[in-house]
């Protein structure tokens, strides 16, 4: 197998860390593990550096400060990528993605250029959301894609598997949104660049420990982004029609 990167953007997360790399790393000898620690006071970098120093697949990029899960990703790409990946992998931190979905990512990869790991391809795939959040989510995913176009179930998944050409297609400085609306951005170019996509179903459990990251800035971002990304699409078209 080609080196596969899972990236892991990490805020206080040392109560999941040691487990879940762990975890990962038992799926398959082509995983590594790179961790993006945004100078978590709780000690997750510290615990990171330990990992890393006990376990040679792990490797570790600080951080400044919180700075956002688009940033994190973009730099996580870049390094793993500088590191020779040619799989790189989008997970979260709290087992909210659960690492035996791994090997059928790797699988899959082999026909297509990104893999997305979906909660809603049959049906909704999701155990412990309070309905609210569930709603939020579920209707995010549908109007997403009534005015992007976009056929994926699962617009906002963070669990995938980038292959390297794609990503190298992406001009990574030109995504700049966080959130839930880094994830459509990501799915939203992949489409645009003719990508291969396909959707695996998962089972997303809510995290065990540590606090979410949702806030009302992010699904904000998220309503406005899919209407830059219309528009620009529709410009771009319109402006090679006039050519």
């Amino acid at each position: 197998m080609p080196k596969a990167c899972i990236i892991i953007p990490t805020y206080n997360e040392r109560d999941n860390l040691r487990k879940l790399a762990e975890q990962i790393l038992q799926q398959d000898p082509s995983l590594h593990l790179l961790i993006v620690d945004d100078n978590s006071p709780d000690g997750t970098g510290q615990l990171a550096d330990t990992l890393a120093a006990e376990e040679p697949r792990i490797t570790v990029l600080h951080r400044s400060a919180k700075l956002g899960l688009g940033s994190a990703y973009r730099d996580g790409f870049r390094k793993a990528m500088e590191q020779g990946a040619e799989l790189l992998i989008e997970m979260d931190a709290d087992f909210s993605h659960d690492p035996a979905i791994l090997p059928l990512f790797l699988e899959q990869i082999k026909q297509y250029d990104l893999v997305i790991g979906s909660r809603y391809l049959n049906g909704i795939s999701v155990v412990n959301w309070p309905l609210r959040r569930l709603m939020l989510s579920y209707f995010a995913n549908w109007y997403t894609r009534k005015v992007t176009g976009l056929t994926i179930r699962d617009c906002t998944s963070g669990f995938k598997c980038f292959r390297r050409s794609l990503l190298e297609r992406i001009d990574l400085d030109r995504i700049r949104s966080d959130g839930y609306s880094f994830q459509i951005e990501m799915h939203f170019t992949a489409a645009e660049l003719g990508a291969r996509i396909c959707e695996v179903p998962i089972i997303f459990i809510d995290r065990r420990a540590g606090q979410s990251k949702m806030s009302k800035k992010i699904v904000r971002e998220a309503v406005l982004m899919v209407w830059r990304l219309k528009l620009g699409s529709l410009c771009r078209r319109w402006g090679g029609h006039g050519k």
